[in-house]
């Protein structure tokens, strides 16, 4: 099959599962999941990787059961036009998003083809931005903070809950009057009087905007403080399709939007909305939940598109986890170059350092699911 011709049909032959032990699960370890990698071969030598980020037991079974057998020997031409392979199943994000991006990385690789040019994208660098989280108090967040605007990070998304807010963000925008930042408020506030007057102090402190303040499934309390507030409220949490954000915009719940590959279903999707962001006004930043290399070149790739006008997510310095792409996808002085001189995500993928974290890996093909012996090496 010649992978020139925008019309030739790629079909699935097989795909590898990869269920990674989670190297700092936390609270999430007696959950019994992890983070997955798919990978899918069209049969000719050419392969295309992706990532869920985090699977329950649950889903890692319908993964191997459902999702992964409705691919093998599906046609398609175009990475777009893969999800109606699964389209009869249940809806889940992050298993559809995770083979999504793996079929836009193979169709990108058959083609010579870096992803970022694939998806659309123009840019060949980014610049990044952070996310610092909650600490024990205020000096130890200062010292984090500071570290990471040393490394070069233009943009700190500051974690936010109630009691953990003004006072700490007003300290940080103290201490460094000219950063870039935001707030993450995690869906922990609600419409009470006390948590309604912490976020109208924290419309006063500059803020590039304040993500998800309400639960996801509470769009109306977003919609009454987009109207209220002068900071931008930014959604990512309530939106896990393009359906959702659709009726974000006309809920008119929001300025800015938070596009994450794996909450929206894949690439396909993610990049459907950020040009429907971009339409409807709203201010777009490329998030990301994953814990790998895998997800997070997707990211950039995604992020290299004009709309996505805002510090891409990465993870900052003194992440002591080895990555499982080479090279790391990582900011260098707050900058994140994008890969165009390879095609696919324009890294490679570590296979010891996958194989160092595996605890489970199999091969999904027309006669079947089988185990993978731990050693086995693939392209």
């Amino acid at each position: 099959m010649g992978h020139t011709g925008s019309t030739t049909a790629t079909r699935i032959v097989e795909l590898e599962l990869i269920r990674l032990r989670p190297p700092n699960a936390g609270r999430r370890a007696d959950e019994g999941g992890g983070p997955v990698l798919v990978r899918v071969a069209d049969g000719e030598g050419v392969g295309g990787w992706g990532e869920v980020p985090w699977a329950s037991p649950d889903q890692w079974a319908a993964l191997r059961s459902d999702f992964a057998p409705a691919l093998v020997d599906h046609a398609w031409t175009r990475p777009t036009e893969v999800g109606s392979a699964w389209e009869h199943l249940p809806w889940d994000p992050v298993l559809a998003g995770a083979l999504d991006a793996a079929c836009w990385d193979l169709w990108s690789r058959q083609r010579g083809t870096p992803l970022a040019h694939a998806l659309g994208g123009e840019r060949t660098a980014l610049t990044a931005g952070v996310t610092v989280p909650r600490t024990v108090n205020v000096e130890t967040l200062i010292t984090e903070v500071n570290r990471q605007v040393g490394a070069g990070f233009r943009r700190v998304r500051l974690e936010i809950a109630p009691g953990w807010d003004t006072e700490v963000v007003h300290a940080v925008r103290s201490r460094f009057p000219f950063l870039v930042l935001q707030a993450d408020a995690g869906g922990r506030y609600t419409e009470s009087d006390t948590d309604l007057e912490a976020l109208r102090a924290l419309d006063g402190l500059d803020l590039l905007a304040i993500e998800d303040p309400f639960a996801p499934e509470d769009l109306a309390a977003h919609t009454r403080a987009a109207a209220e507030l002068r900071t931008p409220v930014a959604l990512g949490r309530p939106l896990r399709s393009l359906a959702d954000l659709d009726h974000a915009i006309e809920a008119e719940a929001g300025d800015a939007v938070n596009i994450d590959v794996a909450r929206l279903g894949g690439l396909t999707p993610a990049r459907r909305a950020i040009d429907l962001a971009v339409d409807a006004g709203w201010r777009v930043w490329c998030g990301s939940s994953a814990v790998t290399g895998v997800g997070r070149a997707a990211t950039v790739a995604l992020a290299s598109l004009t709309g996505a006008s805002l510090p891409v997510e990465m993870p900052g310095p003194g992440n002591r986890v080895r990555d499982l792409v080479t090279p790391p996808v990582r900011a260098h002085e707050g900058v994140v170059p994008i890969p165009l001189a390879e095609s696919g995500l324009g890294h490679g993928v570590d296979r010891a350092a996958v194989a160092e974290r595996t605890a489970e890996a199999l091969l999904v093909n027309a006669s079947g699911c089988r185990g993978l012996a731990p050693e086995r090496k693939r392209r």
